[in-house]
């Protein structure tokens, strides 16, 4: 148990002492809302432009299939980020999407290095930025590798599905 509060002058705990198995328990939550919200953004924006726009990003670094990759690609942001918002199945949707992250990390963000966001100028015009590297690809990787070795947390379908299973 940690004492995670402040004192007054009367040197009084404010909040008292706080139970972190009680709080850590909801961990998971931020991670499956950012992931999930993430993946089902990206998703949605390969269906909106249409999967075939981006096949041909497909086809330009050389992917086989790439009109039937494009489409998979896109189920699986749309799918898996609806599957890791709500906690479901966190173990089986992982893969695909992980086999997504590893696919762009080594194909298109790898040569750009480490960082996310690299200043190429700021001008009166505004601030531009150069090529989008690997670290929020690893992020994901991370956040994803956390939800299944830690589990999907409260407020989820695996969750719900454990305790119907420990009932029966």
């Amino acid at each position: 148990m940690s004492s995670f509060s402040k004192t007054r002058s009367s040197d009084r705990p404010i909040a008292g002492p706080i139970d972190l198995r009680i709080v850590s328990r909801w961990a998971p939550l931020p991670l499956r809302l950012i992931v999930g919200y993430g993946f089902i953004v990206h998703g949605y924006a390969k269906l909106s432009r249409g999967p075939e726009t981006f096949a041909v990003v497909l086809h330009t670094i050389g992917a086989p299939m790439p009109f039937l990759l494009a489409w998979l690609t896109t189920l699986v942001e749309l799918i898996g980020g609806f599957a890791v918002l709500i906690g479901a199945f966190m173990p089986i949707v992982s893969l695909p999407m992980a086999v997504v992250l590893l696919t762009g990390l080594f194909t298109i963000h790898l040569p750009y290095g480490f960082f996310s966001v690299k200043f190429v100028e700021v001008t009166a015009s505004g601030t531009k930025f150069g090529p989008v590297g690997y670290e929020i690809i690893l992020l994901y990787l991370a956040s994803l590798a956390a939800l299944v070795l830690g589990g999907a947390g409260p407020l989820s379908i695996d969750q719900w599905r454990s305790s119907r299973r420990v009932r029966s």
